[in-house]
């Protein structure tokens, strides 16, 4: 037994959402990413008021912004379900599961229907609210709903039903009320904030550290449970109160004596009354270090005190899973990397899919992890993955494997490889704002050079590139792959390499061979075409039989006026500047900074050979290039470049197509 999907209505970001997990068996664990304010805290929220709606109360801003005006104006015409915050549950069982908790909510004996949905539902109580309004001066209405709507609202309604139209206004009346005790019976929710109360320095506000409290309510768990070991515990504080009761009879003697003589008691005495609870609450702490050499957990790093917690945490949870026995078990932890570093953060992911395991063993235990960490997303299946993203005033939730799958279905090394590639390298492209791709070496080491210099002629702060959460990836010829991935994520993407341009060469027939053709590496002025596969993926080159479409599609790619079919992709390649149009970055380069590069070609520039040819006059840049950078010289080129500009010694001019590409990423 276990839930297939989640929907949610009306509440706050999450206006109208549907988490989809495995249709066919129970999703053990779900990964829930996305960017910050993207809904993953709503979505755990949610649970903890509908559930705990005695602790947890809904207000005014719970509701969806897009309500707000229809609460405002409130009336009796209102269709005051339209205005309700929702959670509906489907659930699924087979044959081999228990039914006598579900069966409470099966509409349809039907045993191939293998089903139920749940609705929790927070309503406004309309006709309470309006007659208390007719009381507030209209200039104050609003202030008083923002205030006071938690007083007019029923957030106890559940319901069962069969299919969606249950749902319409008009046809309500199929809906089956259920009280929350039966649910609670079904389902088991437990949850792990990510205000956890973990302190390297401070103690909590009884004056305990957190861990030792934690472990007081891990022992409290297993005494009600009186398991055996705790059963030992118990006769061991049972043989000191005799011991006590004999040292209590001589110590207290004179104020016995003295109070019987006063109070005409016969037997009055003072006797232990150790409880293991109150024990273990007020005398047991964590410690760390050998035996003869113990430190208090508030001088553990906040790292290793947090992990600390949530294991702690987790095996409390686990006690209440195993000892409640419910058909089914939620766990939700929110952000477990707090205050650890990248290291921990991987050691967690491995040892929590390990704990989740060992519970499945037990009871069946859905988990969901909401996370901004890239080091514990690289640690999971990308089939757990459930992405969220804001658009169009609503939370949408995708699932990073099914939905990507369909789109890579042509292209499956390439979705092997994306698999590969954000596993080792850069899961953290599920967190950025912004991504810029870079296809060259020279240009990643240059490239936080060329933003710091764009960077100091931005006015607004906001603007500023090193302000904003952009992650930079190198990714050599690669880009033409991330295509699905970039659409799927719809982020901002600013992708730089080369223009790469070809000629097509005719080889003559020979006496063995046939005449042929082939494209050779050349200028721009001479090209007819690109080999660069980013560049005719992003920008949708013909197809190669017609050949007076590519002709005209490579024109205008020479001009720049090609664009990728979204509006959050830009190519950003070599255009021409100062007369000359360069072919790869390093031409391009060296084009414009020409006269530094001889002034430091002798003994700061490394990467280059034939200096002599490097001279005021050269105009073909194209063909210097090749003369004088050293085939396996780039990386030094770039980081002699580097180097002077660091040291002081000189401020290099940024090619154009890469400032018109800075200068879009930062919009």
């Amino acid at each position: 037994m276990y839930i297939s999907k989640i929907r949610i209505k009306n509440f706050r970001l999450l206006n109208d959402t549907t988490l989809l997990l495995d249709e066919n068996k129970k999703q053990e664990l779900s990964l829930l990413i996305g960017r910050n304010n993207s809904g993953k805290t709503s979505f755990i929220m949610l649970f903890d008021k509908f559930y705990r709606s005695e602790s947890f109360k809904f207000d005014f801003y719970d509701f969806s912004i897009s309500l707000r005006d229809k609460i405002f104006n409130i009336e009796e015409t209102t269709v005051i379900e339209d205005l309700s915050i929702q959670m509906i549950l489907e659930i699924k069982y087979d044959t081999k599961d228990s039914l006598e908790n579900i069966s409470d909510f099966i509409l349809d004996l039907d045993p191939t229907l293998n089903s139920v949905k749940i609705l929790f539902e927070c309503t406004i109580d309309k006709a309470k609210l309006i007659k208390s309004l007719l009381k507030v001066e209209i200039a104050k209405k609003k202030k008083f709903i923002e205030k006071n709507l938690s007083d007019y609202l029923i957030d106890k309604n559940i319901y069962v039903f069969e299919n969606e139209k249950d749902l319409e206004v008009a046809n309500r009346g199929n809906l089956v009320k259920k009280d929350i005790s039966l649910v609670k019976n079904l389902i088991n929710f437990q949850v792990i904030h990510a205000k956890r109360n973990v302190s390297s320095s401070e103690t909590t506000g009884n004056g305990k550290r957190a861990l030792s409290e934690m472990t007081t309510q891990y022992f409290n768990k297993e005494n009600k449970d009186l398991s055996d070991d705790f059963i030992d515990i118990n006769e061991a504080i049972t043989g000191m109160d005799s011991t006590l009761d004999e040292k209590y009879k001589t110590h207290f003697e004179p104020f016995l004596e003295n109070a019987k003589k006063f109070l005409d008691i016969k037997d009055l005495r003072v006797v232990s009354d150790l409880e293991s609870k109150q024990l273990f609450t007020n005398h047991s702490k964590i410690v760390y270090g050998d035996g003869s050499n113990n430190l208090p957990e508030n001088l553990n790093g906040l790292g290793y005190v947090n992990i600390l917690y949530l294991l702690l945490q987790i095996e409390v949870k686990k006690k209440y899973f195993l000892a409640e026995k419910k058909d089914i078990n939620l766990l939700f932890i929110e952000e477990p990397e707090a205050h650890t570093h990248p290291q921990m953060q991987y050691v967690f992911s491995q040892k929590i899919q390990e704990i989740i395991k060992e519970i499945n063993m037990q009871v069946d235990l859905q988990t969901f992890i909401s996370t901004h960490s890239s080091h514990i997303v690289s640690q999971c299946n990308f089939s757990d993955l459930r992405y969220f993203k804001f658009k169009d005033g609503n939370i949408n939730i995708k699932n990073f494997y099914t939905d990507l799958e369909v789109k890579y279905k042509g292209d499956k090394d390439y979705f092997k490889f994306l698999k590969q590639y954000l596993t080792l390298y850069s899961s953290e492209l599920f967190f950025a704002e912004k991504i810029i791709f870079i296809e060259g070496t020279t240009e990643k080491m240059l490239l936080p050079y060329f933003i710091s210099q764009y960077d100091k002629l931005v006015v607004a702060p906001e603007n500023k590139i090193s302000s904003q959460n952009i992650s930079i990836i190198e990714v050599g010829a690669n880009s033409k792959v991330f295509k699905h991935f970039l659409e799927f994520l719809e982020i901002k993407t600013l992708i730089i390499t080369d223009i790469d341009t070809v000629k097509l060469v005719m080889t003559p027939a020979s006496d063995d061979k046939k005449e042929s053709s082939s494209s050779i590496a050349c200028s721009v002025i001479e090209g007819d075409n690109t080999s660069n596969y980013s560049i005719k993926e992003f920008l949708n080159i013909p197809e190669k039989t017609k050949t007076a479409e590519i002709a005209e599609w490579f024109k205008k790619l020479k001009s720049n006026s090609l664009q990728d079919d979204s509006n959050y992709i830009k190519i950003a390649y070599q255009i021409e500047e100062l007369g000359y149009h360069g072919r790869s970055f390093e031409d391009s380069f060296i084009s414009l900074n020409l006269k530094e590069i001889i002034k430091y070609k002798d003994d700061d520039i490394c990467g280059i050979q034939h200096k002599a040819e490097l001279f005021d006059s050269v105009t073909d840049f194209y063909n210097l290039t090749q003369k004088v950078l050293k085939s396996d010289g780039k990386s030094e080129f770039a980081s002699s470049l580097l180097f002077l500009a660091l040291t002081g010694k000189v401020e290099w001019k940024t090619p154009s197509y890469i400032k018109q590409g800075l200068q879009w990423i930062a919009k």
